[in-house]
């Protein structure tokens, strides 16, 4: 794993791209290279985190053999030994050493650029300069595993592995994303391609991005389309039995796990104990020779922990296990970390988890593999089941009958219904009295006013509903769930909130939290469950099998009960998080504070101060639950204040 950087224009000075470079040394602390072209003004960095060939060979930037190429990369190709194979079968070559990066420039030198990335497997962010043709080539993997951003500065081209990078440029200006603003707002993260400073953009998954002095706008092509391969997958789907849809996950699974344990440095897993990550290390220990080694914390409180959960996993297949009790204050001494971590404001409280994790993984080794993305490929969240069954529940009544029920549940405030409510709750013994039914009336009621089901799962998966009211001088854009990309049709209503989840909140959020978290501790992370030929047979089974029996991520748990007896995994899932609602009323209530003063709000421009201060006080006096909605808010003012940023 590594760190990349560079700029095309002006004057390339090496002091400022060594100065942009330090700003990401803690993806790469192993080594760090610069080259300029000073005639075509151009100039690139990488900082490395050596993992595969850690003799000098692996030095980066690299240049072709040929001497047309120069190439700065973040990432691992996990097929780079095969790929090799047959480069060498086509032609005799003179190998430097045995690094993955290497073997890519070679196959770029070769095949061409499209043709090399669809041959490689792999996670990865990478800038390749063209002599020949003076251009610069931008991409990311096929699932945005690895982070890569851009924009124009005047007439300089600037890019990077993280946010943090391109400020130290001096044509840098932080202008605030009014409008990107309330997309975070409503996602409590920023989904591509935008980012928090206008005029900065991230790359997109599976697509590469060729510049150009004689072309003002970049040529974008894909090399991978996830849209294709699930309007593909629906039009030929999976023909076996369940059973054969089982029997070839998990050969998929291994030959994946194989691939990705492959490294010169010391190598485990995070193990949390639910299904994901327990069916990975149950495979790496199958495949490995010695205990695997695996990593998990624990929360004194118990709807937060499952360390217990993981610690009887691990005793079964036999792991190398390390565990780690956090204290309420440990976790939030993180708090003030999280605006250095994340170079834009990023909201999921897990983060905080994660960080912890990696930090305790990093003591041991230099690369974890982790089970991110079985929810979204196999029909995991209970919000999928959920949605389908409200939908279709609401849409056997008539629309105007919906939105004049939904209008006459709204009338009473929150605080009315609890009022109303409470003489009724008063006769049920105190542990059986549902708890905020004014706040759960109003939720519910918010569900009848939309038009279809994919309206209805936007609404489900936001926060703050209309961002734009609390965002002042914005205009919320279309995002991924808003009409930005389109959906395959031909998938059903699960199958489209599935799809939606692959392309903005996986990427966006989940493999967002794990790649900073662990690469601020200069921990390389892995995701097995991503490889792309397990993406595209995902998409291939029908939901009868993903949901077999009405249960979700069926294929998976029964590849993963074929190492671990099923009553270890069958359980509630207790969630990768921590108390942040408790925490607002208590330890962080004068942090909190702080942040959303509403002197401060008004002073800063940014936000409408009225709904956040009641949001605020609601939580506080106990009406409503607003952690998600407050999280966001706070997240973004730890930020600003630490990057001393201006709208």
């Amino acid at each position: 794993m590594c760190g990349i950087v560079g700029f095309w224009g002006g004057n390339p000075e090496e002091a400022v791209l060594q100065n942009m470079a330090e700003a990401i040394a803690h993806r790469g602390p192993d080594d760090g290279g610069r080259w300029v072209d000073a005639d075509q003004a151009i100039a690139l960095s990488q900082q490395r985190l050596s993992i595969v060939d850690l003799s000098p060979a692996g030095h980066q930037p690299m240049i072709s053999s040929c001497g047309r190429y120069v190439l700065i990369f973040n990432g691992e190709i996990y097929n780079f030994r095969n790929i090799r194979q047959k480069l060498d079968q086509e032609a005799h070559r003179n190998w430097q050493g045995h690094s993955d990066t290497e073997v890519l420039l070679e196959a770029i030198s070769s095949w061409g650029v499209e043709q090399a990335l669809k041959h490689s497997v792999g996670m990865f962010a990478l800038a390749l300069w063209d002599k020949k043709d003076a251009t610069l080539t931008l991409t990311r993997d096929r699932m945005g595993e690895k982070p890569l951003y851009f924009g124009k500065l005047d007439e300089v081209l600037v890019f990077s592995s993280e946010l943090k990078a391109l400020k130290r440029h001096p044509n840098f200006k932080a202008q605030i994303n009014h409008d990107a603003l309330t997309l975070m707002m409503r996602h409590m993260y920023i989904p591509a391609p935008f980012t928090i400073y206008s005029g900065i953009h991230k790359i997109l998954p599976g697509t590469y991005y060729v510049f150009s002095k004689e072309r003002p706008e970049p040529t974008v092509k894909k090399y991978w389309d996830i849209f294709n391969v699930f309007s593909e997958g629906s039009k030929n789907p999976f023909q076996g039995s369940p059973d054969e849809a089982v029997n070839a996950l998990e050969e998929l699974l291994k030959q994946s796990i194989k691939d990705q344990m492959i490294a010169d440095v010391p190598l485990g897993a995070f193990l949390s104990g639910g299904v994901d990550s327990s069916t990975i290390v149950a495979l790496m220990q199958s495949i490995n020779t010695g205990p695997v080694k695996t990593f998990s914390i624990g929360f004194d409180v118990a709807a937060y922990n499952e360390a217990d959960h993981a610690k009887s996993v691990a005793a079964h297949l036999g792991t190398d296990h390390t565990e780690f009790y956090v204290s309420e204050k440990q976790a939030q001494d993180v708090i003030p970390l999280l605006p250095d971590i994340y170079c834009e404001p990023f909201a999921d409280a897990s983060q905080i988890p994660t960080y912890l994790v990696a930090k305790l993984a990093r003591n041991d080794v230099t690369v974890s593999l982790s089970g991110d993305g079985g929810d979204e490929l196999f029909s995991g969240y209970r919000r999928y089941q959920l949605g389908q069954n409200l939908w279709q529940r609401f849409n056997k009544i008539p629309l105007p009958l919906r939105r004049l029920a939904s209008y006459c549940a709204t009338l009473p405030s929150p605080n009315g219904w609890d009022g109303l409510a409470a003489p009724l709750l008063c006769m049920l013994p105190q542990h059986k009295r549902p708890q905020l039914i004014g706040e759960k009336i109003h939720k519910a009621a918010g569900l009848l006013n939309f038009n279809n089901s994919d309206e209805l799962y936007s609404h489900v998966v936001s926060h703050w509903k209309n961002p734009s009211d609390i965002v002042l001088n914005s205009r919320e854009p279309q995002g991924p769930l808003t009409g930005l990309l389109p959906v395959p049709e031909n998938l059903s209503a699960i199958e489209r909130m599935m799809y939606k989840d692959t392309i903005s909140y996986l990427p966006d959020d989940i493999l967002t939290k794990v790649d900073r978290a662990a690469m601020a501790v200069s921990l390389e992370s892995r995701v097995p469950l991503l490889d792309h030929r397990i993406i595209e047979f995902a998409a291939r089974l029908p939901l009868s099998i993903k949901r077999h029996n009405n249960t979700a991520k069926w294929p998976l748990r029964q590849v993963l009960y074929r190492h671990v007896p099923k009553t270890l995994i069958e359980r509630p899932k207790a969630g990768f998080s921590v108390p942040i609602d408790a925490w607002l009323r208590g330890a962080l209530q004068d942090f909190a504070e702080d942040l959303l003063d509403e002197n401060k709000l008004r002073q800063q421009g940014i936000f409408n101060p009225a709904p956040i201060r009641k949001a605020w006080q609601d939580h506080l006096s106990g009406k409503r639950n607003m952690q998600y909605h407050l999280w966001g808010v706070l997240m973004f003012q730890a930020w600003h204040e630490k990057q001393k940023a201006y709208n």
